[in-house]
């Protein structure tokens, strides 16, 4: 993947789906963790299978090296091995069978990045460097779980939940100023623990 081409957000749904992870380590582990928490059907293959992945029983895994070709029976695919040929390997068959791969500190041979993300509920921030510094992705989200506290989460299904009844009186959610209504005080009524009083002022402004 050249580093000048411009990403494309995305959001991808991974519940139920068959992903592969290449590599056994503790970088594999922490991807294994990334895909589960998604409610991905995660299956490891490595050389070495350490005891952070064997010990999970929400994963199967095989020891042993990685056979081309294999990924076509994937969704998408994380490879952490930390050897560049083996990287390499698994991207190509990716761009072979048109299947996603993410090559763990590798930007040449992926076909998506990983963004350092934030999650705070339903409500996601991803910080992404297109593969260029995943240290500087990772600072600037430890800075934004500084601001970006617990009090977000309630918010959003706040508000989720009265453009829900907007929609339910037969009325497009469009017709409703949101943007006015997150820039009054509503986060602060949140954060003061008066979830009652923001509900009422939401109900007010979209009534």
């Amino acid at each position: 993947m050249p580093v000048d081409t411009p990403l494309y957000p995305t959001g991808l749904i991974l519940a139920g789906r068959a992903c592969l992870v290449v590599g056994g380590g503790d970088v594999a582990a922490g991807k294994v963790d990334g895909l589960r928490a998604c409610g991905a059907k995660v299956h490891v293959v490595a050389t070495r299978v350490g005891e952070s992945v064997r010990a999970r029983d929400d994963v199967t895994w095989e020891e042993r090296p990685y056979r081309r070709g294999e990924v076509a029976g994937y969704r998408l695919v994380v490879a952490a091995t930390g050897s560049p040929d083996v990287n390499r390997a698994v991207y190509e068959d990716g761009e072979a069978h048109g299947v996603w791969v993410n090559s763990a500190d590798d930007p040449a041979n992926c076909s998506f990045v990983l963004p350092a993300v934030l999650r705070r509920g339903d409500l996601t921030v991803a910080v992404s460097t297109a593969g260029r510094s995943p240290a500087v992705a990772s600072w600037l989200r430890r800075r934004l779980e500084v601001e970006i506290g617990p009090e977000y989460a309630a918010l959003l299904d706040l508000v989720a939940e009265a453009r829900e009844a907007v929609r339910t009186a037969g009325r497009s959610g469009e017709s409703v100023d949101w943007q006015a209504v997150l820039d009054s005080d509503i986060l602060g009524l949140i954060r003061a623990g008066e979830l009652d009083r923001a509900r009422e002022r939401l109900q007010s402004c979209s009534s």
